[in-house]
Formats: C-alpha cells, structure tokens, sequence
C-alpha cells in the first residue's frame, strides 16, 4: 500500500468522450489517477497522454468487480479520494416502441451502475471522506419528447444522488451530479453526425450550439476537487441553458 498527499482518483468510463477528457484534466492536476472501464487496456493516445496513470478493467453493471475495483484501489493506495461514473447510453425512442430489453439495457447500463458505484464507493471513503460525481442528463430535468426509458433512468441518478448525499455526508462523503445537454462524443454520434437532428438539437439551446467534453469534464473535475468540501446533494447543469432557459427565435 502506497502512502501519498496526492488525491486519489478513479474515473470509470475513462475511454469514453467525457471520461477520457476528464482523465487528461485529471492527470494535469497531479492526482493519483486510476483510469477503469470494459477495455482491457487504456488505447495507445490515452496512454500517452496520462503517462503514469494506472488503468484497471472493469464492468461497472456487475457488483461483484465495481466492488474489486474500489477495493484494489484503497489497497494500493491506502484510500479513495474522488469518483466519477463517466457511464452511460442513449436511447431516442417513444415508450411505445422501446421494448423490454431496451428498457432493461437503459436502467442496467445508466442507473443499476450508479447505484453499484454509490454502495461500493461510499464503503471505500468512509475512513477518510470523499467525492462521487455521477452524470445525469437534461432529459431529466425537461421534457424532451422520445426520451423515456433514458430520461427515467438518468432521473433515477438525480434521485440516487440526493439521498445519497444526505445518508453518506455524515462520513464527509460528497455526492454530486452534472446532468448535460448534447455533447459532442462518440455516443452521441448519431444525432451530432445527422445535419438536421444537429441543427434541431441546436436550436432547442439557449447558446445555440451543443456542448463539448471539456465543458462536462471540467465541472465534473471541480466537483471533485477536495477544495469544493462544502458542495454535496447538486445537480449542476452543463447544458447550454437548454434545462432553463427557453431561446429567442432571434
């Protein structure tokens, strides 16, 4: 077991658009970054942009190694510091439309992991106190049409994150959201590579245009941040006001 001032933190989803962005603002910071996610190793430009990062595989869907993963990491480094579940999917489909297993995929991939994440990582932190950041989604917050399966299950993080936040804060352990507009990332390819669902996406943000990575991750890094001790139980959205605010059509 390693001994360091150094935080300590783990990204799941780190090959992801958002995780891997908040991996390299991570590493920066001079933190002690644990990179996981289903791969078996991290891909050679993640490799050589977080040099000395170390990587474990994992399934964030299955209890069993969510638990391994924390555990491994408090016996390499005698604590966990900060967490962000950088996990998810995107299903555009009317209720009627999605089926059973569509819907099961959406809960299991999006919501089920963050419940396993929050029980696995608030057992790690509880000696020492820490942060968990979970992302959430504006499908949560407004109503967009043809986002139901997605839209429950990202609210059931928000949910998640607010009793999680009052259970847990006695043991000075954070828990906080981002819940994000549009990004521009791979997952999202389908709609940001298709002209006219951009252009519509657009329009429905207040700043006229959709989000990046490094926007997302760098309000995930804050929440992280061991000076944000006071910050537990938020919602913040990285969402281009799309949440809040209704556009002019000027």
């Amino acid at each position: 077991m390693e001994q360091s001032t150094q935080p300590v933190m783990l990204v799941l989803g780190a090959t992801g658009g958002i995780g891997s962005e908040l991996s390299r603002q991570l590493a920066s910071t001079g933190c002690r970054l644990i990179c996981a996610s289903r791969a078996e190793n991290l891909p050679p430009h993640l490799v050589e942009a977080l040099g000395s990062s170390e990587f474990i595989s994992t399934d964030v869907t299955d209890p069993k190694r969510v638990k391994e993963c924390m555990e491994r990491v408090v016996d390499r480094h005698g604590r966990l510091d900060g967490v962000a579940l950088c996990v998810g999917s995107v299903l555009l489909k009317p209720a009627h439309s999605t089926s059973d297993a569509e819907w099961d995929e959406t809960l299991r991939v999006n919501l089920t992991s963050a419940f396993h994440v929050l029980r696995a990582a608030t057992q790690a932190m509880r000696p020492t106190g820490g942060s968990i950041v979970f992302v959430s989604s504006v499908a949560a917050r407004r109503g967009l049409a043809n986002h139901e399966a997605i839209a429950a299950a990202k609210a059931g993080i928000i949910g998640l994150t607010l009793s999680g936040a009052a259970t847990y804060a006695r043991y000075a352990i954070r828990v906080n959201c981002v819940a994000p507009g549009l990004v521009r990332t791979p997952l999202t390819q389908s709609i940001t590579g298709n002209e006219a669902a951009l252009r519509y996406s657009t329009s429905l943000h207040a700043l006229r245009r959709i989000g990046e990575p490094a926007e997302v991750a760098s309000a995930i890094r804050w929440l992280l941040d061991p000076l944000q001790s006071w910050i537990t139980g938020q919602v913040i959205g990285v969402d281009g006001g799309l949440a809040s605010i209704q556009p002019t059509n000027n």
